[in-house]
């Protein structure tokens, strides 16, 4: 497997963590009081939109060309590390 396709999966991995935790987050949110849900709520709204861009890097990833990939790449790790920053601010606010 080449550096690309290992990325990739590496990739989709993440995505897919990342939707387990947005799952937690979400029954967090109608647990939470009425006043509290509609912040909890506002911020999975945030994580999703989130990670639809890093679903969408992704794409792009598998899309590119050999010349483009190494930006495209780059791309998604600061969409990445944007969405972890997002994450922990939201599990410190649900707690």
């Amino acid at each position: 497997m080449d550096d690309r396709n290992a990325y990739e999966q590496k990739l989709r991995a993440k995505l897919d963590e990342l939707q387990a935790e947005v799952d937690k987050l979400k029954a967090r949110a109608r647990g939470a009081a009425a006043d509290a849900r509609m912040d909890h709520e506002d911020d999975v709204e945030r994580l999703e939109a989130k990670r639809e861009e890093m679903r969408r890097k992704l794409e792009e990833l598998r899309h590119s060309s050999d010349d483009a990939w190494d930006d495209i790449r780059a791309g998604a790790e600061r969409a990445w590390s944007s969405l972890s920053e997002s994450i922990e601010k939201a599990r410190s606010r649900f707690k």
